[in-house]
Protein backbone atom coordinates (compact mmCIF):
# COMPACT_ATOMS: atom_id res chain seq x y z
CA UNK A 1 0.00 0.00 0.00
CA UNK A 2 1.14 3.19 -1.45
CA UNK A 3 0.49 5.20 1.64
CA UNK A 4 2.43 3.06 4.23
CA UNK A 5 5.70 3.68 2.75
CA UNK A 6 7.93 2.64 5.71
CA UNK A 7 10.22 5.43 6.42
CA UNK A 8 10.08 4.56 10.40
CA UNK A 9 13.50 2.83 10.85
CA UNK A 10 15.42 5.68 9.01
CA UNK A 11 14.33 8.04 11.94
CA UNK A 12 17.34 8.77 14.36
CA UNK A 13 16.21 11.74 16.35
CA UNK A 14 16.11 11.76 20.51
CA UNK A 15 12.47 12.11 22.32
CA UNK A 16 13.08 14.05 25.94
CA UNK A 17 9.80 12.89 28.00
CA UNK A 18 6.55 13.99 27.23
CA UNK A 19 6.09 16.72 29.29
CA UNK A 20 9.27 18.64 28.46
CA UNK A 21 8.60 18.50 24.92
CA UNK A 22 4.64 19.05 24.78
CA UNK A 23 3.39 22.34 25.43
CA UNK A 24 0.08 21.86 25.96
CA UNK A 25 -2.27 20.24 28.99
CA UNK A 26 -5.50 19.58 27.05
CA UNK A 27 -5.59 17.24 24.44
CA UNK A 28 -7.82 15.96 21.40
CA UNK A 29 -7.84 12.30 20.18
CA UNK A 30 -9.25 12.40 16.47
CA UNK A 31 -9.96 9.30 14.63
CA UNK A 32 -11.28 10.28 11.07
CA UNK A 33 -12.88 6.84 9.27
CA UNK A 34 -12.12 7.71 5.88
CA UNK A 35 -13.97 7.18 2.69
CA UNK A 36 -12.89 4.81 -0.30
CA UNK A 37 -9.77 5.59 -2.18
CA UNK A 38 -9.81 8.99 -0.09
CA UNK A 39 -6.54 8.61 2.25
CA UNK A 40 -3.93 9.74 0.47
CA UNK A 41 -5.82 12.93 -0.32
CA UNK A 42 -6.39 13.21 3.68
CA UNK A 43 -2.75 12.58 4.21
CA UNK A 44 -1.99 15.32 1.33
CA UNK A 45 -4.34 17.66 3.10
CA UNK A 46 -3.08 17.21 6.39
CA UNK A 47 0.82 17.41 5.25
CA UNK A 48 0.38 20.26 3.03
CA UNK A 49 -2.22 22.62 4.95
CA UNK A 50 -4.01 21.41 7.94
CA UNK A 51 -1.00 20.99 10.34
CA UNK A 52 -0.01 24.87 9.37
CA UNK A 53 -3.25 26.04 10.02
CA UNK A 54 -3.67 24.73 13.43
CA UNK A 55 -0.07 25.76 14.49
CA UNK A 56 -1.64 29.12 13.16
CA UNK A 57 -4.32 29.24 15.40
CA UNK A 58 -2.47 28.14 18.43
CA UNK A 59 -3.48 24.30 18.52
CA UNK A 60 -0.29 22.13 18.72
CA UNK A 61 0.48 18.91 16.93
CA UNK A 62 0.92 15.73 18.77
CA UNK A 63 0.94 13.31 16.87
CA UNK A 64 -0.51 12.06 13.66
CA UNK A 65 -0.99 7.87 12.97
CA UNK A 66 -2.20 5.14 10.67
CA UNK A 67 -4.32 2.37 11.73
CA UNK A 68 -1.80 -0.47 10.87
CA UNK A 69 -4.98 -2.74 11.01
CA UNK A 70 -6.76 -0.60 8.38
CA UNK A 71 -4.71 1.73 7.12
CA UNK A 72 -6.90 2.18 4.18
CA UNK A 73 -9.38 3.26 6.43
CA UNK A 74 -8.28 5.23 9.60
CA UNK A 75 -6.43 8.06 10.60
CA UNK A 76 -5.82 9.26 14.66
CA UNK A 77 -4.25 12.27 15.46
CA UNK A 78 -3.97 13.86 18.60
CA UNK A 79 -3.56 17.55 19.05
CA UNK A 80 -2.76 19.97 22.22
CA UNK A 81 -4.33 22.97 23.38
CA UNK A 82 -3.93 25.36 27.02
CA UNK A 83 -7.20 24.48 28.65
CA UNK A 84 -10.53 23.11 27.56
CA UNK A 85 -11.87 26.54 27.30
CA UNK A 86 -8.92 27.64 24.95
CA UNK A 87 -9.82 24.37 22.59
CA UNK A 88 -13.08 25.24 21.78
CA UNK A 89 -12.08 29.23 21.19
CA UNK A 90 -9.11 28.08 18.84
CA UNK A 91 -10.96 25.37 16.80
CA UNK A 92 -13.80 27.67 16.38
CA UNK A 93 -10.95 30.16 14.86
CA UNK A 94 -9.91 27.34 12.66
CA UNK A 95 -13.11 25.75 11.42
CA UNK A 96 -13.65 29.39 10.60
CA UNK A 97 -10.59 30.13 8.80
CA UNK A 98 -11.20 31.25 5.15
CA UNK A 99 -8.17 29.69 3.84
CA UNK A 100 -8.55 26.62 5.92
CA UNK A 101 -12.31 26.42 3.98
CA UNK A 102 -10.85 26.84 0.59
CA UNK A 103 -8.60 24.16 0.98
CA UNK A 104 -11.34 21.81 2.61
CA UNK A 105 -13.43 22.80 -0.60
CA UNK A 106 -11.05 22.52 -2.84
CA UNK A 107 -9.53 18.61 -1.39
CA UNK A 108 -13.22 17.39 -1.75
CA UNK A 109 -13.76 18.88 -5.41
CA UNK A 110 -14.46 15.06 -6.17
CA UNK A 111 -16.32 14.12 -2.74
CA UNK A 112 -16.02 14.32 0.35
CA UNK A 113 -13.01 12.90 2.53
CA UNK A 114 -13.84 11.92 5.93
CA UNK A 115 -16.52 9.47 6.67
CA UNK A 116 -17.01 9.63 10.52
CA UNK A 117 -15.17 11.50 13.12
CA UNK A 118 -14.78 10.29 16.65
CA UNK A 119 -13.41 12.27 19.66
CA UNK A 120 -11.76 11.67 23.07
CA UNK A 121 -10.66 14.21 25.64
CA UNK A 122 -7.83 13.98 27.72
CA UNK A 123 -5.74 15.45 30.34
CA UNK A 124 -2.29 14.39 31.45
CA UNK A 125 -2.33 11.12 33.89
CA UNK A 126 -0.80 11.96 37.33
CA UNK A 127 3.17 11.14 37.56
CA UNK A 128 3.13 8.93 34.53
CA UNK A 129 4.95 11.59 31.80
CA UNK A 130 8.47 12.30 33.33
CA UNK A 131 10.18 8.76 32.07
CA UNK A 132 12.59 10.15 28.96
CA UNK A 133 11.45 8.27 25.28
CA UNK A 134 15.50 7.78 23.91
CA UNK A 135 14.43 6.36 20.44
CA UNK A 136 12.06 6.27 17.80
CA UNK A 137 9.23 3.94 17.36
CA UNK A 138 8.50 1.63 14.37
CA UNK A 139 5.17 0.56 15.78
CA UNK A 140 2.89 1.92 18.56
CA UNK A 141 0.04 0.43 20.52
CA UNK A 142 -2.51 2.50 21.99
CA UNK A 143 -3.96 0.98 25.14
CA UNK A 144 -7.10 2.35 26.76
CA UNK A 145 -8.15 0.95 29.97
CA UNK A 146 -11.59 0.73 31.61
CA UNK A 147 -11.46 0.94 35.27
CA UNK A 148 -13.67 -0.32 37.69
CA UNK A 149 -15.53 2.09 40.02
CA UNK A 150 -12.94 4.55 42.19
CA UNK A 151 -9.92 2.51 40.85
CA UNK A 152 -8.00 6.14 38.80
CA UNK A 153 -5.23 6.69 41.99
CA UNK A 154 -4.49 2.99 41.97
CA UNK A 155 -4.08 2.72 38.06
CA UNK A 156 -1.94 5.64 38.09
CA UNK A 157 0.24 4.38 41.13
CA UNK A 158 0.80 0.56 39.88
CA UNK A 159 2.33 1.91 36.59
CA UNK A 160 4.42 4.77 38.36
CA UNK A 161 5.83 2.76 40.89
CA UNK A 162 6.90 -0.50 38.70
CA UNK A 163 4.86 -1.07 35.01
CA UNK A 164 6.49 1.67 33.40
CA UNK A 165 10.10 0.58 34.61
CA UNK A 166 8.94 -3.34 33.67
CA UNK A 167 7.81 -2.16 30.22
CA UNK A 168 11.18 -0.75 29.77
CA UNK A 169 12.98 -3.71 31.04
CA UNK A 170 11.25 -5.76 28.28
CA UNK A 171 12.62 -2.93 25.46
CA UNK A 172 9.13 -1.26 25.31
CA UNK A 173 9.26 2.52 25.24
CA UNK A 174 6.78 4.40 27.27
CA UNK A 175 5.31 7.38 25.25
CA UNK A 176 2.39 9.85 26.56
CA UNK A 177 0.11 8.32 29.15
CA UNK A 178 -3.39 10.29 29.99
CA UNK A 179 -6.61 10.45 31.40
CA UNK A 180 -9.92 10.78 29.73
CA UNK A 181 -12.10 14.02 30.66
CA UNK A 182 -15.47 12.19 30.76
CA UNK A 183 -19.17 13.37 31.56
CA UNK A 184 -19.95 13.57 35.46
CA UNK A 185 -20.41 10.35 36.95
CA UNK A 186 -18.33 8.23 34.45
CA UNK A 187 -15.35 6.58 35.18
CA UNK A 188 -12.18 8.14 32.99
CA UNK A 189 -10.24 5.72 31.34
CA UNK A 190 -6.30 5.34 31.27
CA UNK A 191 -4.96 6.03 27.94
CA UNK A 192 -1.01 5.65 26.96
CA UNK A 193 0.93 4.54 23.56
CA UNK A 194 3.58 1.91 23.90
CA UNK A 195 6.47 2.12 20.99
CA UNK A 196 8.84 -0.64 19.65
CA UNK A 197 10.99 -1.77 16.45
CA UNK A 198 7.91 -3.34 14.98
CA UNK A 199 5.06 -5.73 15.63
CA UNK A 200 6.88 -8.67 16.13
CA UNK A 201 9.37 -7.36 18.45
CA UNK A 202 6.50 -5.39 20.02
CA UNK A 203 4.40 -8.52 20.61
CA UNK A 204 7.58 -10.42 22.00
CA UNK A 205 8.15 -8.12 24.72
CA UNK A 206 4.80 -7.45 26.20
CA UNK A 207 4.56 -11.49 26.54
CA UNK A 208 7.79 -11.23 28.08
CA UNK A 209 6.02 -8.96 30.70
CA UNK A 210 2.85 -10.65 30.87
CA UNK A 211 5.03 -13.61 32.53
CA UNK A 212 7.79 -11.71 34.54
CA UNK A 213 7.43 -12.35 38.07
CA UNK A 214 7.90 -9.08 38.96
CA UNK A 215 5.23 -7.65 37.18
CA UNK A 216 3.25 -10.55 38.60
CA UNK A 217 4.20 -10.22 41.96
CA UNK A 218 3.22 -6.12 41.68
CA UNK A 219 -0.48 -7.07 40.05
CA UNK A 220 -1.28 -9.74 42.69
CA UNK A 221 -0.29 -6.86 45.27
CA UNK A 222 -2.00 -3.78 43.78
CA UNK A 223 -5.25 -5.89 43.62
CA UNK A 224 -5.86 -7.07 47.01
CA UNK A 225 -8.49 -4.50 47.67
CA UNK A 226 -9.90 -5.58 44.90
CA UNK A 227 -9.34 -5.58 40.83
CA UNK A 228 -8.02 -2.61 39.40
CA UNK A 229 -8.60 -3.25 35.53
CA UNK A 230 -11.57 -4.27 33.98
CA UNK A 231 -10.90 -4.80 30.59
CA UNK A 232 -8.56 -3.44 28.07
CA UNK A 233 -9.03 -2.09 24.53
CA UNK A 234 -5.83 -1.98 22.06
CA UNK A 235 -4.74 -0.92 18.47
CA UNK A 236 -1.55 -0.56 16.86
CA UNK A 237 -0.25 2.19 14.57
CA UNK A 238 2.24 3.48 12.60
CA UNK A 239 3.39 7.36 12.70
CA UNK A 240 2.97 9.16 9.40
CA UNK A 241 6.29 10.42 8.27
CA UNK A 242 5.47 14.48 9.14
CA UNK A 243 3.82 13.07 12.71
CA UNK A 244 6.09 14.70 15.54
CA UNK A 245 5.86 11.76 17.92
CA UNK A 246 7.60 9.08 16.15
Amino acid sequence: MRILVVLFFFMSSLFASAQQTIKSSYFEMRTYTVHDGKMPDLIQRFQNHTQTLFTKHGIENIAYFLSEEAPEKQLTFILGYPSHSERDIRWANFANDPEWKAVAKASEANGPLVQKVDQVFMVWAKDLNSRDVSRPSGIFQLRTYHLFPGKLDAIQTRFRDHTQALFEKQGLANYPYWITVEKEGVQSKLVYLLGHQGKVEFNAAFDRFRVDPDWIRARDASEMPGKIVEKVDTKFYVALPFSPMK
